[in-house]
């Protein structure tokens, strides 16, 4: 029996292809490279996580606050500081890994208060002024002192 590589994206996919084409999978073709992203352009230096993870193509930012990357502190006292700060926080975390805002394909927003989601909203859309990424916005359940927004998202190369 031959031995076949592809990639294709979607295991089932291309498991279907591979045996239609007479070949066996070559479990070494799926393999993806893990690759652990840091940059000191943005806080979460935690052992506990990685500002974010690139595995393939694919980058994984974590839940990036609002906090200046050189104070360690939360950046106003405003929903729309602590997004910008955010959303310019994971911008530098996609830059560190090659990529930027135009290769996001989903955002998840947590939010302390959901009274500030017009907020969120007037300064969200200064970054993703056209074609936004699919979003979903939640309640943040940790109650963390002077921090009103958690920013993770997903990046595709």
């Amino acid at each position: 029996m031959k031995h076949c590589s592809i990639f294709i994206r979607g295991a089932v996919y291309s498991a279907m292809l591979l045996a239609a084409s007479g070949c066996t999978l070559n479990p070494r073709s799926f393999q993806v490279k893990k690759q652990i992203i840091r940059t000191s352009d943005a806080p979460n230096q935690s052992p506990l996580y990685s500002q974010a993870v690139k595995a393939g193509s694919t980058i994984y930012v974590t839940g990036i606050l609002g906090i200046d990357p050189k104070t360690n502190q939360p950046v106003g006292t405003t929903i729309q500081e602590q997004t910008r700060q955010a959303l310019v926080n994971c911008r530098n975390i996609l830059r560190a890994a090659g990529a930027d805002l135009e290769n996001v394909v989903e955002v998840q927003v947590l939010l302390a208060r959901p009274t500030d989601f017009a907020g969120l909203n007037e300064e969200y859309a200064r970054f993703f002024p056209t074609d936004p990424p699919a979003r979903t916005v939640a309640r943040l359940g940790p109650e963390l002192p002077n921090l009103l927004v958690s920013i993770r998202m997903t990046a595709v190369l």
